[in-house]
């Protein structure tokens, strides 16, 4: 059942994505890192288009990406070498974050459903792009995350089958 906008858990976990969102804009990467479980998964299977009774959207063996803690950790720490070509110039991204329904999985754990479209801008020359996604995240309640919660699961759902951005170097 979806908690009431009024509930303080839902409030809880609507702000713990628009802070999330907001230090991925200012590229606040190691304060991002500190709001994952040291269990996360976070994963964005590829997308296809198939028939309306197939019984399937996407790829169950094959994802853009299926990561965790550790392999984020080397993502973000590639992005300070001079290897990070896809980020430099880095982009600028603006995150918009709607569409937040809220479910209480356990006394420990919320599940958040949300929509994400991603903003990005790279260089002076090339078009910006556009990335819409339907987002569920698992959040845990924690004494030391943000809001008292902590993302332990991220599975994103990519709106187009074919991404029209240049590279996924950003975090959805």
């Amino acid at each position: 059942m979806t908690l009431p906008y009024t509930d303080p858990d839902h409030q809880a976990a609507h702000q713990f994505l628009v802070e999330e969102a907001a230090l991925l804009d200012d590229q606040d990467f190691d304060g991002w890192l500190g709001l994952l479980a040291d269990d996360i998964r976070y994963v964005m299977p590829v997308r296809v288009t198939t028939a309306r009774g197939a019984g399937f959207d996407s790829l169950a063996d094959m994802g853009h990406f299926d990561e965790d803690l550790y392999s984020l950790r080397k993502r973000v720490e590639r992005f300070a070498t001079e290897h990070a070509w896809t980020e430099d110039p880095p982009s600028r991204t603006r995150r918009h974050i709607s569409n937040v329904r809220t479910f209480r999985e356990n006394a420990e754990e919320l599940r958040v459903e949300s929509y994400i479209l991603l903003f990005r801008s790279r260089g002076d020359t090339r078009e910006p792009s556009l990335v819409s996604a339907g987002r569920s995240d698992l959040l845990r309640r924690t004494a030391n995350g943000r809001n008292g919660h902590l993302l332990a699961r991220r599975e994103i759902t990519v709106d187009e089958s074919v991404l029209r951005t240049q590279n996924l170097a950003v975090f959805l």
